[in-house]
């Protein structure tokens, strides 16, 4: 124990030492246990794999691939990362896999160096669209080293018609003609819809154009059985193993086999030294768990819980971009509940009652990305905690009375202290020790480690 503040166990024990820490990681333990977790790119994850990502693996300096290393001593290093990249594989459907990347940045980036020459062009999504940083946003060095054009989606259609801000096809078709890319990048970071790969592969072949597939938000929905696999359309698919596919922080590659050596060398040497193997032994056990039926349980209720979050939140008057949401995500457009209220002090607000989630701009937002008009909201993490339905629409009824009432203390009091209620009924770790760490029991709930959500 640390100050009387830190939980028992080996966590506790190592860091009576450092005692600033401890109690910073004392601290986190609290508001992850206190308050909901709702940005769309977090989960929590079993306690095998915070068993696997603080390992002595740390310890290894493993430059190079099993079996064509760079320093001896890799024997069981090998065995680790071959058992992964089997995982991935299998996961998948894939024919090769790369699980070196230390994100999914990293991982995009390698793919662009693989297959790319500097100066070549890249169609992809514009962030303010919903895409990412690396589909060639200004601020990120991909833009600097390739030349991105970007797609967008539809216009919103207000009139009670079909919903629109879905992924314009047509322009990404004309876009292409044009332009003649050499990538053709799929997927998003704020994009509340299922993304098919066959309209994208349509429309690389007919420019002659790789596809690469962004998987990281909805990596785990795949695998989980309950959004389509890109893989087999895809030359290329890239992911983060801790967003809906509830691993360790990090990234990953699954690709043909006639782009392996290329993503490979990309990886290492192009852009890494020696890889994280701590974190790709936590990779390979959440290969494993979500390739158990328990997880397309999980991944199913995810969807279900974002669903009725969507509608509740819609009764409280917000807009949801492009009418609802297919996966984990939804985006809301602020200014139908309040127009003056913006992304950014809506955030603010909600971080004080003890609810999580962040600002994002909506497609054509007039606001600043730093100011924004929308929230992206998640609900990975909340169902691992075990929440369903009825506490979805409890939440959005906490959502809407907190930013309507938001000049009120004693409302956001109030609505705190529901949140942190909330949050003793569905701890993410509830046998882990007080404030939700402390030594990691390896023993599955429910089939799934770290699941305590009711199946249903």
């Amino acid at each position: 124990m640390v100050s009387g503040t830190f939980p028992s166990g080996p966590f506790g024990a190592w860091l009576a030492s450092d005692p600033e820490v401890a109690a910073l990681l004392s601290d986190e333990a609290e508001r992850q246990s206190t308050t909901l977790q709702l940005i769309a790119s977090e989960n929590f994850t079993s306690p095998a794999v915070l068993a696997a990502t603080g390992s002595l693996l740390t310890n290894k300096y493993a430059e190079g691939y099993p079996h064509r290393r760079y320093y001896g001593g890799n024997q069981v290093i090998d065995e680790v990362e071959d058992l992964a990249r089997e995982r991935a594989k299998a996961l998948f459907g894939a024919e090769h896999a790369n699980v070196q990347p230390h994100s999914g940045a990293s991982a995009n980036l390698a793919v662009y160096q693989a297959l790319l020459d500097p100066g070549d062009t890249v169609l992809a999504m514009r962030l303010d669209q919903g895409g990412h940083l690396t589909h060639g946003s200004p601020a990120s060095i991909t833009s600097r080293i390739w030349r991105f054009v970007g797609y967008g989606v539809t216009p919103a259609v207000a009139d009670g018609g079909h919903p629109g801000e879905l992924i314009d096809f047509d322009q990404m078709a004309d876009l292409a003609k044009r332009e003649r890319p050499r990538l053709i990048v799929a997927g998003a970071t704020a994009y509340p819809r299922v993304i098919e790969a066959e309209p994208f592969r349509e429309i690389a072949d007919s420019v002659g154009a790789y596809l690469m597939f962004d998987a990281a938000h909805p990596a785990g929905l795949i695998a989980g059985g309950v959004h389509p696999n890109p893989v087999g359309l895809s030359d290329v698919v890239t992911f983060t193993t801790h967003k809906t596919l509830r691993g360790p922080r990090g990234g990953a590659i699954v690709c043909r086999a006639e782009h392996a050596k290329a993503i490979d060398q990309a990886v290492f040497p192009g852009l890494q030294g020696g890889p994280l193997e701590h974190v790709i032994a936590a990779k390979a056990v959440a290969f494993a768990e979500a390739s158990r039926p328990e997880f397309r349980d999980y991944a199913r209720r995810v969807v279900d819980n974002a669903r009725v979050l969507a509608a509740a939140l819609a009764q409280q008057g917000f807009r949801l971009v492009s009418g609802g949401t297919d996966n984990h995500l939804l985006l809301l457009d602020l200014r139908t509940f309040d127009e003056d209220l913006t992304g950014k002090e809506a955030q603010e607000v909600l971080d004080r009652v003890g609810i999580t989630l962040n600002r994002n701009q909506i497609p054509d937002d007039p606001r600043t990305p730093f100011t924004t008009s929308g929230l992206r909201l998640g609900t990975a993490a909340e169902t691992t905690a075990g929440m369903g339905p009825a506490d979805m629409g409890q939440i959005a009824s906490l959502i809407g009375t907190a930013l309507r009432r938001r000049g009120d203390d004693q409302v956001l009091d109030g609505v705190r202290a529901t949140v942190a209620e909330l949050c003793r009924l569905h701890p993410p770790y509830p046998d882990l020790g007080a404030g939700g760490v402390g030594s990691p029991s390896l023993a599955p709930v429910d089939g799934v480690p770290g699941d305590r959500s009711a199946p249903g």
